[in-house]
Protein backbone atom coordinates (compact mmCIF):
# COMPACT_ATOMS: atom_id res chain seq x y z
CA UNK A 1 0.00 0.00 0.00
CA UNK A 2 2.88 2.39 0.67
CA UNK A 3 3.75 2.35 -3.03
CA UNK A 4 0.36 3.95 -3.73
CA UNK A 5 1.21 7.18 -1.86
CA UNK A 6 2.92 8.95 -4.82
CA UNK A 7 -0.09 8.05 -6.97
CA UNK A 8 -2.24 10.55 -5.04
CA UNK A 9 -0.59 13.75 -6.34
CA UNK A 10 0.39 12.02 -9.59
CA UNK A 11 -3.26 11.34 -10.45
CA UNK A 12 -4.03 15.04 -10.19
CA UNK A 13 -0.98 16.04 -12.21
CA UNK A 14 -1.96 13.65 -14.99
CA UNK A 15 -5.60 14.69 -14.69
CA UNK A 16 -4.66 18.35 -15.10
CA UNK A 17 -2.69 17.56 -18.25
CA UNK A 18 -5.63 15.52 -19.57
CA UNK A 19 -7.97 18.47 -18.96
CA UNK A 20 -5.75 20.76 -21.04
CA UNK A 21 -5.67 18.25 -23.91
CA UNK A 22 -9.35 17.25 -23.82
CA UNK A 23 -10.51 20.87 -23.74
CA UNK A 24 -9.55 21.06 -27.42
CA UNK A 25 -12.37 18.58 -28.11
CA UNK A 26 -14.84 20.38 -25.88
CA UNK A 27 -14.94 22.14 -22.50
CA UNK A 28 -17.29 19.55 -21.03
CA UNK A 29 -14.66 16.86 -21.48
CA UNK A 30 -12.18 18.90 -19.43
CA UNK A 31 -14.70 19.31 -16.62
CA UNK A 32 -15.51 15.60 -16.54
CA UNK A 33 -11.81 14.72 -16.64
CA UNK A 34 -11.21 16.94 -13.61
CA UNK A 35 -14.06 15.28 -11.70
CA UNK A 36 -12.83 11.81 -12.63
CA UNK A 37 -9.26 12.57 -11.53
CA UNK A 38 -10.44 13.81 -8.14
CA UNK A 39 -12.81 10.87 -7.70
CA UNK A 40 -10.03 8.37 -8.47
CA UNK A 41 -7.69 10.11 -6.03
CA UNK A 42 -10.48 10.08 -3.44
CA UNK A 43 -11.06 6.35 -3.91
CA UNK A 44 -7.33 5.71 -3.55
CA UNK A 45 -7.18 7.78 -0.36
CA UNK A 46 -10.22 5.92 0.97
CA UNK A 47 -8.48 2.59 0.31
CA UNK A 48 -5.41 3.80 2.21
CA UNK A 49 -7.62 5.06 5.02
CA UNK A 50 -9.59 1.82 5.32
CA UNK A 51 -6.33 -0.12 5.65
CA UNK A 52 -4.93 2.45 8.07
CA UNK A 53 -4.97 0.21 11.15
CA UNK A 54 -3.14 -2.58 9.31
CA UNK A 55 -0.46 -0.14 8.18
CA UNK A 56 -0.09 1.32 11.66
CA UNK A 57 0.63 -2.15 13.02
CA UNK A 58 3.30 -2.69 10.40
CA UNK A 59 4.94 0.73 10.92
CA UNK A 60 7.64 0.56 13.59
CA UNK A 61 10.24 3.01 12.26
CA UNK A 62 7.73 5.88 12.20
CA UNK A 63 5.07 5.56 14.92
CA UNK A 64 1.79 7.09 13.87
CA UNK A 65 2.51 6.85 10.14
CA UNK A 66 0.60 3.92 8.72
CA UNK A 67 2.21 4.13 5.30
CA UNK A 68 5.60 5.43 4.17
CA UNK A 69 7.25 5.49 0.77
CA UNK A 70 10.80 6.58 0.02
CA UNK A 71 13.09 6.79 -2.99
CA UNK A 72 16.57 8.30 -3.25
CA UNK A 73 16.74 11.72 -4.90
CA UNK A 74 19.88 13.70 -3.99
CA UNK A 75 21.76 11.35 -1.62
CA UNK A 76 24.81 13.59 -1.25
CA UNK A 77 22.67 16.23 0.47
CA UNK A 78 20.49 13.75 2.33
CA UNK A 79 17.44 14.56 0.21
CA UNK A 80 14.93 11.87 -0.73
CA UNK A 81 11.46 11.56 -2.15
CA UNK A 82 9.76 10.54 1.08
CA UNK A 83 6.01 10.49 1.64
CA UNK A 84 4.02 9.38 4.67
CA UNK A 85 0.41 9.12 5.76
CA UNK A 86 -0.69 9.49 9.36
CA UNK A 87 -4.09 10.42 10.77
CA UNK A 88 -3.60 14.17 10.45
CA UNK A 89 -2.44 13.90 6.82
CA UNK A 90 -5.33 11.53 6.06
CA UNK A 91 -7.89 14.04 7.37
CA UNK A 92 -6.41 17.01 5.52
CA UNK A 93 -5.92 15.10 2.26
CA UNK A 94 -9.56 14.01 2.47
CA UNK A 95 -10.64 17.62 3.00
CA UNK A 96 -8.50 18.70 0.02
CA UNK A 97 -10.04 16.18 -2.38
CA UNK A 98 -13.59 16.81 -1.19
CA UNK A 99 -13.33 20.59 -1.60
CA UNK A 100 -11.53 20.05 -4.91
CA UNK A 101 -14.56 18.13 -6.19
CA UNK A 102 -16.91 20.85 -5.03
CA UNK A 103 -14.68 23.52 -6.57
CA UNK A 104 -15.01 21.82 -9.95
CA UNK A 105 -18.80 21.72 -9.54
CA UNK A 106 -18.84 25.39 -8.53
CA UNK A 107 -16.87 26.23 -11.70
CA UNK A 108 -19.21 24.34 -14.03
CA UNK A 109 -21.40 27.29 -14.95
CA UNK A 110 -18.94 30.06 -14.07
CA UNK A 111 -15.81 29.36 -16.13
CA UNK A 112 -16.24 29.51 -19.91
CA UNK A 113 -12.84 30.78 -21.08
CA UNK A 114 -9.70 28.64 -21.30
CA UNK A 115 -11.50 25.84 -19.52
CA UNK A 116 -8.71 23.32 -20.02
CA UNK A 117 -6.00 25.59 -18.62
CA UNK A 118 -8.29 26.52 -15.72
CA UNK A 119 -8.75 22.91 -14.62
CA UNK A 120 -5.06 22.19 -15.16
CA UNK A 121 -4.19 25.02 -12.73
CA UNK A 122 -6.81 23.85 -10.25
CA UNK A 123 -5.68 20.21 -10.23
CA UNK A 124 -1.98 21.03 -10.20
CA UNK A 125 -2.52 23.34 -7.25
CA UNK A 126 -4.33 20.55 -5.40
CA UNK A 127 -1.53 18.13 -6.30
CA UNK A 128 0.93 20.52 -4.66
CA UNK A 129 -1.26 20.69 -1.56
CA UNK A 130 -1.37 16.88 -1.32
CA UNK A 131 2.41 16.87 -1.62
CA UNK A 132 2.65 19.31 1.30
CA UNK A 133 0.47 17.09 3.50
CA UNK A 134 2.36 13.91 2.55
CA UNK A 135 6.02 15.05 2.37
CA UNK A 136 8.37 13.78 5.10
CA UNK A 137 11.52 15.17 3.51
CA UNK A 138 11.89 18.85 4.32
CA UNK A 139 13.30 19.79 0.92
CA UNK A 140 10.48 17.92 -0.83
CA UNK A 141 8.02 19.74 1.42
CA UNK A 142 9.50 23.06 0.26
CA UNK A 143 9.27 22.01 -3.41
CA UNK A 144 5.59 21.10 -3.00
CA UNK A 145 5.00 24.33 -1.05
CA UNK A 146 6.35 26.37 -3.95
CA UNK A 147 4.62 24.23 -6.58
CA UNK A 148 1.17 25.06 -5.24
CA UNK A 149 1.72 28.83 -5.47
CA UNK A 150 1.96 29.46 -9.22
CA UNK A 151 -1.27 27.64 -10.20
CA UNK A 152 -3.27 29.54 -7.57
CA UNK A 153 -1.75 32.86 -8.63
CA UNK A 154 -2.77 32.07 -12.23
CA UNK A 155 -6.31 31.16 -11.13
CA UNK A 156 -6.65 34.57 -9.48
CA UNK A 157 -4.97 36.57 -12.24
CA UNK A 158 -6.63 34.95 -15.28
CA UNK A 159 -10.11 34.10 -14.00
CA UNK A 160 -10.57 36.62 -11.19
CA UNK A 161 -13.51 38.99 -10.88
CA UNK A 162 -12.48 42.11 -12.75
CA UNK A 163 -13.87 45.41 -11.52
CA UNK A 164 -14.82 44.08 -8.08
CA UNK A 165 -13.26 44.84 -4.71
CA UNK A 166 -11.39 47.94 -5.90
CA UNK A 167 -8.34 45.99 -7.11
CA UNK A 168 -7.45 44.11 -10.27
CA UNK A 169 -7.04 40.32 -10.25
CA UNK A 170 -3.42 40.74 -11.36
CA UNK A 171 -2.71 42.96 -8.34
CA UNK A 172 -4.24 40.41 -5.96
CA UNK A 173 -2.34 37.54 -7.61
CA UNK A 174 1.02 39.31 -7.42
CA UNK A 175 0.41 40.31 -3.80
CA UNK A 176 -0.49 36.71 -2.91
CA UNK A 177 2.57 35.37 -4.71
CA UNK A 178 5.03 37.86 -3.17
CA UNK A 179 3.84 37.30 0.38
CA UNK A 180 3.91 33.54 0.14
CA UNK A 181 7.12 33.38 -1.89
CA UNK A 182 9.02 35.60 0.53
CA UNK A 183 7.86 33.57 3.51
CA UNK A 184 8.71 30.36 1.64
CA UNK A 185 12.31 31.49 1.24
CA UNK A 186 12.49 31.98 5.01
CA UNK A 187 11.24 28.43 5.42
CA UNK A 188 13.89 27.10 3.03
CA UNK A 189 16.60 28.95 4.96
CA UNK A 190 15.37 27.39 8.20
CA UNK A 191 15.29 23.90 6.67
CA UNK A 192 18.80 24.36 5.27
CA UNK A 193 19.96 25.55 8.69
CA UNK A 194 18.55 22.41 10.29
CA UNK A 195 20.32 20.22 7.73
CA UNK A 196 23.55 22.10 8.46
CA UNK A 197 23.06 21.52 12.19
CA UNK A 198 22.65 17.80 11.42
CA UNK A 199 25.94 17.91 9.47
CA UNK A 200 27.71 19.54 12.42
CA UNK A 201 26.37 16.88 14.79
CA UNK A 202 26.80 13.76 12.63
CA UNK A 203 29.00 14.64 9.67
CA UNK A 204 26.22 14.07 7.12
CA UNK A 205 23.53 16.27 5.61
CA UNK A 206 19.90 15.27 6.09
CA UNK A 207 16.47 16.72 5.34
CA UNK A 208 14.73 13.64 6.76
CA UNK A 209 11.90 14.60 9.13
CA UNK A 210 12.51 11.75 11.55
CA UNK A 211 16.28 12.30 11.72
CA UNK A 212 15.85 16.03 12.33
CA UNK A 213 13.20 15.43 14.98
CA UNK A 214 15.90 13.75 17.07
CA UNK A 215 18.31 16.63 16.54
CA UNK A 216 18.94 19.20 19.28
CA UNK A 217 20.06 22.37 17.43
CA UNK A 218 22.66 24.73 18.83
CA UNK A 219 20.79 27.17 21.14
CA UNK A 220 22.52 30.08 19.41
CA UNK A 221 20.81 29.05 16.14
CA UNK A 222 17.69 27.26 17.31
CA UNK A 223 15.51 30.29 17.95
CA UNK A 224 16.41 31.92 14.63
CA UNK A 225 15.68 28.74 12.69
CA UNK A 226 12.39 28.28 14.52
CA UNK A 227 11.39 31.90 13.84
CA UNK A 228 12.03 31.36 10.13
CA UNK A 229 9.54 28.48 10.13
CA UNK A 230 7.06 30.33 12.31
CA UNK A 231 6.96 33.38 10.04
CA UNK A 232 6.58 31.24 6.91
CA UNK A 233 3.66 29.29 8.32
CA UNK A 234 2.09 32.31 10.04
CA UNK A 235 1.91 34.20 6.74
CA UNK A 236 0.10 31.29 5.09
CA UNK A 237 -2.22 30.78 8.08
CA UNK A 238 -2.54 33.89 8.03
CA UNK A 239 -1.69 35.39 11.40
CA UNK A 240 -2.13 39.07 12.19
CA UNK A 241 0.60 41.02 10.41
CA UNK A 242 0.99 38.52 7.58
CA UNK A 243 -2.66 38.62 6.54
CA UNK A 244 -2.65 41.49 4.04
CA UNK A 245 -2.72 39.21 0.98
CA UNK A 246 -5.88 37.35 2.02
CA UNK A 247 -8.79 39.83 1.58
CA UNK A 248 -7.62 40.91 -1.90
CA UNK A 249 -6.99 37.33 -2.99
CA UNK A 250 -10.47 36.24 -1.87
CA UNK A 251 -12.30 39.22 -3.32
CA UNK A 252 -10.69 38.79 -6.75
CA UNK A 253 -10.49 34.98 -6.98
CA UNK A 254 -13.11 32.96 -8.87
CA UNK A 255 -15.53 31.02 -6.69
CA UNK A 256 -13.49 27.81 -6.84
CA UNK A 257 -10.33 29.75 -6.01
CA UNK A 258 -11.95 31.16 -2.86
CA UNK A 259 -13.21 27.71 -1.84
CA UNK A 260 -9.70 26.26 -2.14
CA UNK A 261 -7.98 29.28 -0.58
CA UNK A 262 -10.15 29.23 2.54
CA UNK A 263 -10.84 25.52 2.77
CA UNK A 264 -7.41 24.11 1.89
CA UNK A 265 -4.58 26.59 1.41
CA UNK A 266 -4.83 28.20 4.85
CA UNK A 267 -4.64 24.72 6.37
CA UNK A 268 -1.11 24.25 5.01
CA UNK A 269 0.13 26.98 7.36
CA UNK A 270 -1.48 25.34 10.40
CA UNK A 271 -0.22 21.94 9.25
CA UNK A 272 3.33 23.31 9.04
CA UNK A 273 3.11 24.50 12.64
CA UNK A 274 1.77 21.15 13.88
CA UNK A 275 4.05 18.93 11.82
CA UNK A 276 7.33 20.87 11.75
CA UNK A 277 7.59 24.01 13.91
CA UNK A 278 6.44 22.42 17.19
CA UNK A 279 8.06 18.94 16.99
CA UNK A 280 11.38 20.12 15.49
CA UNK A 281 11.81 23.02 17.93
CA UNK A 282 10.20 22.01 21.25
CA UNK A 283 12.20 24.29 23.54
CA UNK A 284 12.15 27.23 21.18
CA UNK A 285 8.37 26.84 20.65
CA UNK A 286 7.79 26.91 24.40
CA UNK A 287 9.79 30.17 24.53
CA UNK A 288 7.72 31.69 21.71
CA UNK A 289 4.36 30.45 23.02
CA UNK A 290 3.24 33.57 24.99
CA UNK A 291 3.98 35.86 22.05
CA UNK A 292 2.33 33.54 19.52
CA UNK A 293 -0.78 33.22 21.71
CA UNK A 294 -0.99 37.01 21.99
CA UNK A 295 -0.74 37.24 18.20
CA UNK A 296 -3.52 34.67 17.90
CA UNK A 297 -5.80 36.65 20.22
CA UNK A 298 -5.05 39.81 18.25
CA UNK A 299 -6.01 38.03 15.02
CA UNK A 300 -9.29 36.82 16.54
CA UNK A 301 -10.38 40.33 17.52
CA UNK A 302 -8.97 42.07 14.45
CA UNK A 303 -10.58 39.70 11.95
CA UNK A 304 -13.96 39.80 13.68
CA UNK A 305 -13.93 43.61 13.96
CA UNK A 306 -12.93 44.12 10.32
CA UNK A 307 -15.57 41.65 9.16
CA UNK A 308 -18.26 43.86 10.69
CA UNK A 309 -17.02 46.80 8.60
CA UNK A 310 -17.28 45.02 5.21
CA UNK A 311 -20.02 45.42 2.63
CA UNK A 312 -18.55 43.00 0.06
CA UNK A 313 -19.73 39.55 1.16
CA UNK A 314 -16.55 37.82 -0.02
CA UNK A 315 -14.31 40.22 1.90
CA UNK A 316 -16.69 39.77 4.84
CA UNK A 317 -16.13 36.00 4.87
CA UNK A 318 -12.39 36.49 4.23
CA UNK A 319 -11.98 38.54 7.41
CA UNK A 320 -13.91 35.94 9.41
CA UNK A 321 -11.26 33.45 8.25
CA UNK A 322 -8.53 35.61 9.80
CA UNK A 323 -10.49 35.51 13.07
CA UNK A 324 -10.93 31.72 12.96
CA UNK A 325 -7.25 31.20 12.17
CA UNK A 326 -6.46 33.28 15.25
CA UNK A 327 -8.08 30.49 17.27
CA UNK A 328 -5.85 28.00 15.44
CA UNK A 329 -2.69 29.93 16.34
CA UNK A 330 -3.83 30.31 19.94
CA UNK A 331 -4.51 26.58 20.21
CA UNK A 332 -1.22 25.53 18.61
CA UNK A 333 0.87 27.45 21.12
CA UNK A 334 -1.22 26.63 24.18
CA UNK A 335 0.73 23.34 23.98
CA UNK A 336 -2.12 21.40 25.59
CA UNK A 337 -3.66 18.20 24.26
CA UNK A 338 -7.24 19.49 24.32
CA UNK A 339 -6.25 22.72 22.56
CA UNK A 340 -4.37 20.87 19.82
CA UNK A 341 -7.28 18.48 19.29
CA UNK A 342 -9.48 21.55 19.02
CA UNK A 343 -7.13 22.96 16.39
CA UNK A 344 -7.54 19.84 14.23
CA UNK A 345 -11.34 19.91 14.60
CA UNK A 346 -11.40 23.62 13.78
CA UNK A 347 -9.27 23.16 10.67
CA UNK A 348 -11.75 20.65 9.29
CA UNK A 349 -14.84 22.59 10.36
CA UNK A 350 -13.54 25.89 9.00
CA UNK A 351 -12.70 24.26 5.69
CA UNK A 352 -16.22 22.83 5.36
CA UNK A 353 -18.17 25.87 6.58
CA UNK A 354 -16.15 28.63 4.92
CA UNK A 355 -15.80 26.67 1.69
CA UNK A 356 -19.59 26.41 1.62
CA UNK A 357 -20.02 30.12 2.35
CA UNK A 358 -17.75 31.07 -0.53
CA UNK A 359 -19.69 28.72 -2.82
CA UNK A 360 -22.88 30.50 -1.73
CA UNK A 361 -21.22 33.89 -2.33
CA UNK A 362 -20.53 32.76 -5.89
CA UNK A 363 -24.11 31.55 -6.27
CA UNK A 364 -25.44 34.92 -5.08
CA UNK A 365 -23.18 36.84 -7.42
CA UNK A 366 -24.26 34.67 -10.37
CA UNK A 367 -27.89 35.58 -9.65
CA UNK A 368 -27.63 39.20 -8.49
CA UNK A 369 -24.43 40.32 -10.29
CA UNK A 370 -23.51 42.08 -7.08
CA UNK A 371 -21.63 41.24 -3.87
CA UNK A 372 -22.62 44.41 -2.04
CA UNK A 373 -24.38 43.58 1.22
CA UNK A 374 -26.03 46.99 1.20
CA UNK A 375 -27.87 46.10 -2.02
CA UNK A 376 -29.18 42.76 -0.76
CA UNK A 377 -32.07 41.81 1.50
CA UNK A 378 -35.40 40.05 1.35
CA UNK A 379 -34.06 37.07 -0.58
CA UNK A 380 -35.37 34.35 1.75
CA UNK A 381 -38.88 34.12 0.19
CA UNK A 382 -37.52 34.06 -3.35
CA UNK A 383 -34.62 31.63 -2.81
CA UNK A 384 -35.68 29.28 0.01
CA UNK A 385 -33.04 26.61 -0.63
CA UNK A 386 -30.21 29.14 -0.87
CA UNK A 387 -31.58 30.90 2.23
CA UNK A 388 -31.62 27.65 4.22
CA UNK A 389 -28.02 26.89 3.28
CA UNK A 390 -26.93 30.48 4.03
CA UNK A 391 -28.48 30.31 7.51
CA UNK A 392 -26.99 26.88 8.29
CA UNK A 393 -23.43 27.71 7.27
CA UNK A 394 -23.64 31.20 8.73
CA UNK A 395 -24.60 29.66 12.09
CA UNK A 396 -21.80 27.11 11.72
CA UNK A 397 -19.30 29.91 11.14
CA UNK A 398 -20.38 31.77 14.29
CA UNK A 399 -19.87 28.60 16.35
CA UNK A 400 -23.36 27.22 16.96
CA UNK A 401 -23.25 24.30 19.46
CA UNK A 402 -23.78 20.96 17.75
CA UNK A 403 -21.67 21.90 14.72
CA UNK A 404 -17.96 21.39 14.11
CA UNK A 405 -16.76 24.97 14.59
CA UNK A 406 -18.08 25.05 18.16
CA UNK A 407 -16.21 21.86 19.07
CA UNK A 408 -12.93 23.25 17.77
CA UNK A 409 -13.22 26.70 19.31
CA UNK A 410 -14.41 25.54 22.74
CA UNK A 411 -11.57 22.99 23.01
CA UNK A 412 -9.04 25.65 22.04
CA UNK A 413 -10.42 27.97 24.74
CA UNK A 414 -10.50 25.25 27.40
CA UNK A 415 -6.93 24.17 26.63
CA UNK A 416 -5.68 27.76 26.49
CA UNK A 417 -7.34 28.68 29.77
CA UNK A 418 -5.21 26.07 31.55
CA UNK A 419 -1.99 27.93 30.66
CA UNK A 420 -3.07 31.50 29.86
CA UNK A 421 -6.43 32.39 31.46
CA UNK A 422 -6.36 36.04 30.37
CA UNK A 423 -5.65 35.16 26.74
CA UNK A 424 -8.50 32.62 26.76
CA UNK A 425 -10.96 35.08 28.28
CA UNK A 426 -10.09 37.80 25.77
CA UNK A 427 -10.25 35.28 22.92
CA UNK A 428 -13.71 34.21 24.09
CA UNK A 429 -14.99 37.68 23.20
CA UNK A 430 -14.23 36.68 19.62
CA UNK A 431 -17.09 34.18 19.84
CA UNK A 432 -19.38 37.03 20.90
CA UNK A 433 -18.24 39.12 17.94
CA UNK A 434 -18.73 36.05 15.73
CA UNK A 435 -22.37 35.92 16.78
CA UNK A 436 -22.73 39.59 15.85
CA UNK A 437 -21.11 39.36 12.42
CA UNK A 438 -22.73 36.00 11.67
CA UNK A 439 -26.22 37.31 12.34
CA UNK A 440 -25.47 40.49 10.38
CA UNK A 441 -24.39 38.39 7.40
CA UNK A 442 -27.55 36.28 7.59
CA UNK A 443 -30.00 39.13 8.11
CA UNK A 444 -28.35 41.47 5.61
CA UNK A 445 -28.70 38.98 2.76
CA UNK A 446 -31.98 37.25 3.54
CA UNK A 447 -34.22 39.50 5.59
CA UNK A 448 -35.61 43.02 5.58
CA UNK A 449 -36.94 44.91 2.56
CA UNK A 450 -35.59 43.69 -0.80
CA UNK A 451 -33.01 46.13 -2.11
CA UNK A 452 -31.60 44.17 -5.06
CA UNK A 453 -34.30 42.02 -6.59
CA UNK A 454 -32.27 40.55 -9.42
CA UNK A 455 -33.95 39.14 -12.53
CA UNK A 456 -37.57 38.11 -12.27
CA UNK A 457 -36.76 34.49 -13.17
CA UNK A 458 -33.92 34.16 -10.63
CA UNK A 459 -33.40 30.44 -9.99
CA UNK A 460 -32.86 28.83 -6.62
CA UNK A 461 -30.03 26.38 -5.91
CA UNK A 462 -29.94 23.49 -8.38
CA UNK A 463 -29.22 19.78 -7.99
CA UNK A 464 -25.41 19.78 -7.89
CA UNK A 465 -25.34 22.82 -5.62
CA UNK A 466 -27.89 21.32 -3.24
CA UNK A 467 -26.10 17.96 -3.18
CA UNK A 468 -22.66 19.43 -2.53
CA UNK A 469 -23.84 21.80 0.19
CA UNK A 470 -25.91 19.06 1.82
CA UNK A 471 -22.80 16.85 2.04
CA UNK A 472 -20.79 19.65 3.65
CA UNK A 473 -23.62 20.30 6.11
CA UNK A 474 -23.86 16.64 7.12
CA UNK A 475 -20.11 16.46 7.69
CA UNK A 476 -20.23 19.58 9.88
CA UNK A 477 -23.07 18.08 11.87
CA UNK A 478 -21.23 14.76 12.28
CA UNK A 479 -18.09 16.58 13.43
CA UNK A 480 -20.11 18.60 15.92
CA UNK A 481 -22.01 15.65 17.39
CA UNK A 482 -19.36 12.91 17.30
CA UNK A 483 -15.80 14.25 16.87
CA UNK A 484 -14.10 11.28 18.56
CA UNK A 485 -12.93 9.56 15.31
CA UNK A 486 -11.17 12.78 14.29
CA UNK A 487 -9.46 13.02 17.68
CA UNK A 488 -8.27 9.41 17.45
CA UNK A 489 -6.84 9.89 13.98
CA UNK A 490 -5.03 13.08 15.00
CA UNK A 491 -3.74 11.67 18.29
CA UNK A 492 -0.24 10.74 17.10
CA UNK A 493 0.37 14.17 15.51
CA UNK A 494 -0.87 15.88 18.69
CA UNK A 495 1.44 13.72 20.81
CA UNK A 496 4.45 14.72 18.70
CA UNK A 497 3.57 18.40 18.90
CA UNK A 498 3.15 18.20 22.67
CA UNK A 499 6.88 17.56 23.02
CA UNK A 500 7.17 21.35 23.00
CA UNK A 501 5.25 21.76 26.20
CA UNK A 502 5.34 18.44 27.94
CA UNK A 503 1.67 18.84 28.81
CA UNK A 504 -0.64 15.87 29.25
Amino acid sequence: MSALLPALPLLLLLGGAACALLARLGPQLARWAALLSLLLAGLLLAALGLSFELGALQSSAAPGFAWRWEMAWIPRLGISLQLGLDGLALLLCGLTLLLGLLAVLASWGEIHERVGLYHLCLLWHLAGVLGVFLALDLFLFFVCWEAMLVPMALLIALWGHRGLGGRSPAYAAIKFFLFTQASGLLMLAAFAGLAWQHWLATGSWSFDYFALRELVPDPAWGRWLMLGLFVAFAVKLPALGGHAWLPDAHSQAPTAGSIILAGVLLKTGAYGLLRFALPLFPQESAWLAPWAMALGVGGILYGASLALAQSDIKRFVAYTSISHMGFVLLGCYALQASALQGVVALLLAHGLATGALFWLCGALYARLHSRDLARMGGLAPRLPRLASAWVFFGLASLGLPGLGNFVGEILVLVGSFAVAPLAAVVAATGMVLAAVYGLRLISGVLHGPPRELGPADMADLRGAEVGGLLLLGLLLLALGLYPQPVFELADSAVTQALAAGGAP
